[in-house]
Order: structure tokens, then C-alpha cells, then sequence
């Protein structure tokens, strides 16, 4: 496994449930069941990756609350803060290896979230070095992202770019416009992300974030080369 990569040109990593642990299924899912509503896969794929204001909708909904977007954001984030004290954001393992072996591959790399700036810059602030300009990019208003990193970011085509993300609606606007995909679900006990990525047909599926190493990504790039990165075969499940 030696020479440059022949298709890939850049990756984009997913924040929350790639380089830091999964913080928003827990919360997501005791504010709806708490308050006496269903957790279901469709809640899921309705809520995650999606804007803030849309999300805060569905929410509101599963709930059973008769809530408005701010009211509903707003106990929602004091929900999450208080979370937060008991399982604080932290790097996943293996997250910081695996920007540099992205980078070493010659990828130019940024990080991608819903949430502002400043949750990176809190975060991943001391690593700030590992990623390339603009280094984080907020997709709140453009949810999931996948096509304005690629062509507006990155200024590439669509399967120049790697995705590496922990929601299956990712992967689905991926599969779409042909742009190569990397899921890596949370392990939420009561989540589906899973179970919808495989019914998106994600090719590559990993449960630890050293599961991508240098092959994997070379796979990836032998299979955006050929033209088949999304091509009907049985899905890919690694370790």
C-alpha cells in the first residue's frame, strides 16, 4: 500500500459521533421519552443532521409538547448541559490518529458540525493544526452539507471527497450524489443509526474509528476511481 491516492482529494469528519463522543441521542431520546412519547427509527431519521428549527419541530412532536421552536431548543439545550455534567464531550479514541492518517494520505481534511464555532474551537480547539483551512465547518443552515463542502468548500467533485459520519441521512445525500461514505454509528443502546445506514446501503460501516485505517481509505479511493462507490453490493461491516 504505497503511492498517492488516485481519486480521493479531501475528507470531511463529522464532530459529534466521529472525533467526539455521541452527546445528542441520549438527550434527544430522554426528552421525548420522559415527557411520554415513542422513540422510534423514523424520529430519528426525521431529527438527526437536520437543521436546528426543523429538528426542534419533530421534537416537539414525538414529545407530545405543544412547545415553540425556542421554547423546545430551549429547554432542550438546558437539558443537554445538565448531560453534560455527567458525560462530558471527549475525543473519541482513535479520532486524532485518524485526521492524521487522512492527512498523511495527502487528503486536505476540515471538521463539520451542526453547532457553531465555538464548539470546536472548545473541543478540538488544541488540534486545531491537524485540519486544513477553514478547519470547521458550522452546516446549520445547510443541513447535512454533503454537497457545499464538496463543491463550495473544497471546490471538488463529488467523489474527490470523503465523508465520514455517524448519521445514516448523511449517507443517504452521499449515496445521492455519488460521494464516497464512511459510517461510524453510535453504540446509543436505544438507537438506529445502524440499522438506517444499512437500509441507505452504506457500503462501510466501522465500529471504532481505528477500523479506518490506511486500507479501508484505499479501498475507498480504488472504488470512487472505478466509478463504484455506491455500486448494489452487499454492505461492507468492518471492525
Amino acid at each position: 500500500m504505497t503511492g498517492p491516492l488516485r481519486r480521493l482529494k479531501a475528507a470531511a469528519v463529522n464532530i459529534d459521533g466521529v472525533m467526539l463522543n455521541d452527546t445528542f441521542s441520549p438527550v434527544i431520546h430522554h426528552f421525548i421519552t420522559s415527557r411520554g412519547g415513542r422513540y422510534s427509527a423514523e424520529t430519528e431519521r426525521r431529527i438527526f443532521s437536520q437543521r436546528q428549527a426543523d429538528a426542534a419541530v419533530v421534537i416537539a412532536e414525538a414529545a407530545g409538547v405543544d412547545w415553540s421552536v425556542e421554547r423546545t431548543l430551549e429547554v432542550y439545550f438546558q437539558e443537554r448541559a445538565e448531560y453534560l455534567l455527567r458525560d462530558p464531550n471527549r475525543l473519541l479514541a482513535g479520532a486524532v490518529p485518524l485526521v492524521g492518517r487522512l492527512r498523511g494520505l495527502g487528503l486536505r481534511t476540515v471538521c463539520y458540525g451542526g453547532l457553531d464555532r465555538s464548539h470546536f474551537d472548545r473541543h478540538l480547539g488544541g488540534h486545531t493544526g491537524l485540519f486544513d483551512p477553514p478547519g470547521y465547518v458550522c452546516t446549520n443552515d445547510f443541513r447535512p452539507g454533503v454537497e457545499e463542502i464538496v463543491t463550495e468548500v473544497f471546490g471538488l467533485d463529488h467523489d474527490e471527497v470523503l465523508f465520514i459520519d455517524d448519521v445514516a441521512r448523511v449517507g443517504e445525500h452521499a449515496r445521492a450524489l455519488g460521494v464516497p461514505f464512511i459510517g461510524h454509528p453510535s453504540d446509543f443502546r436505544h438507537g438506529f443509526q445502524r440499522q438506517l445506514m444499512r437500509e441507505a446501503g452504506v457500503r462501510h460501516i466501522v465500529d471504532s474509528l481505528d477500523a479506518i485505517d490506511e486500507a479501508l481509505i484505499r479501498t475507498l479511493d480504488e472504488e470512487a476511481e472505478a466509478g463504484e462507490v455506491w455500486s448494489p453490493q452487499t454492505v461492507a461491516a468492518v471492525g
